[in-house]
């Protein structure tokens, strides 16, 4: 893992590692997370620009990665004769609306990532489709996709959605990124038996709940959002990466059944404690900076994990000990990073 780099970027570093790392370039994702990121200026796009015309873009039939980003193309059209397209990237333009894509029924991969769509339409014909990329639109709602019964991977990062609904038919799916939106309830989830990782992270959930169906969940962000309580998780057995940094949680609970878990991260809660995490023994990281931790004996919650490497116990009343650093590394000696500073033997 990349060292962290210290104040509001360490923070920014805490909340980029538990969304979803595959929709966007970079920057654009380092920046969005706090939701500080204005749809129109994602990726630097200036969407002052005027529309081109699609016969000025020259595409080639035989080609099956089609890349088309930045191209200031303000309208889908003219893109028949890309039959034999597998992906088909349409990032950083200036479309408004889903459509004239029916012909292209071998796309495996569609990005529209960036754009000023407001609806998702148009797309019942791409039944092959694995990942679609929605994000840093203006969308409102998730509908239309019901045919897309082969989707893998859905991200609709940053939009304007205010809840989960009409993903009753996404059997296949793997990963569904919301991040970014005005979600206030988790819902709606227990159709999607075959996903391994979920990313609600900057919304407005105040409850961790509906989530007893995901029995296949590897990873959960639900980062900077407004929830109190751990709980809910107890059918989560596969779970391996926990993110609930910055939210409001005062006790460590609830985690009994999530003995697979590696990363736990709750960092920038109101936690005074490290408690009942003795039975997770697989953990390799631990986030809990920027809590209310002043007990050097809660460390020995942390014993059993006999793999752990990394520890970020920053902005906690233990670190103004003088000796921080070394009783980290003498209560826990298979630790190699501590906080941004790997440990140098």
């Amino acid at each position: 893992m990349a060292a962290r780099s210290v104040g509001e970027l360490q923070d920014m570093e805490v909340d980029r590692r538990g969304e979803s790392e595959e929709s966007g370039d970079d920057d654009t994702r380092r920046r969005s997370i706090n939701g500080d990121v204005d749809p129109s200026q994602a990726a630097g796009t200036g969407k002052e620009e005027s529309p081109v015309d699609m016969d000025t873009i020259t595409l080639d039939p035989e080609e099956e990665d089609v890349d088309l980003v930045h191209c200031r193309i303000g309208k889908i059209e003219g893109l028949e004769v890309l039959q034999k397209a597998k992906t088909l990237s349409l990032r950083q333009n200036l479309i408004k609306k889903i459509e004239n894509l029916d012909s292209l029924t071998s796309l495996r991969e569609l990005d529209l990532y960036d754009n000023q769509i407001r609806k998702l339409e148009n797309l019942h014909q791409l039944t092959e489709l694995e990942q679609l990329d929605v994000s840093f639109n203006i969308l409102r709602k998730v509908e239309g996709l019901e045919q897309l019964t082969s989707l893998k991977k859905l991200f609709l990062l940053h939009n304007k959605i205010s809840g989960i609904a009409n993903l009753d038919h996404f059997t296949c799916l793997e990963m569904l990124e919301l991040g970014s939106n005005r979600i206030r309830v988790i819902e709606n989830l227990d159709a999607l038996s075959s996903l391994q990782s979920l990313f609600l992270g900057t919304n407005k959930i105040t409850k961790l709940q509906n989530l007893d169906g995901l029995h296949n969940l590897t990873v959960l962000s639900i980062q900077s959002n407004r929830i109190t309580k751990l709980e809910g998780l107890q059918n989560l057995v596969s779970l391996k990466e926990l993110y609930l940094s910055h939210n409001g949680i005062e006790v460590i609970e609830g985690l009994e059944n999530n003995k697979k878990l590696t990363t736990l991260d709750i960092a920038a809660n109101r936690i005074k404690r490290i408690e009942n995490i003795g039975h997770l023994t697989e953990l390799q990281e631990f986030w809990m900076n920027d809590n209310q931790i002043d007990n050097w004996s809660d460390l020995d919650e942390l014993k059993n994990a006999r793999s752990l490497e990394t520890v970020y116990l920053e902005r906690n009343p233990l670190q103004k000990d003088p000796q921080y650093r070394r009783k980290i590394m003498l209560a826990l000696p298979s630790v190699r990073q501590i906080d941004a500073a790997f440990i140098r033997f």
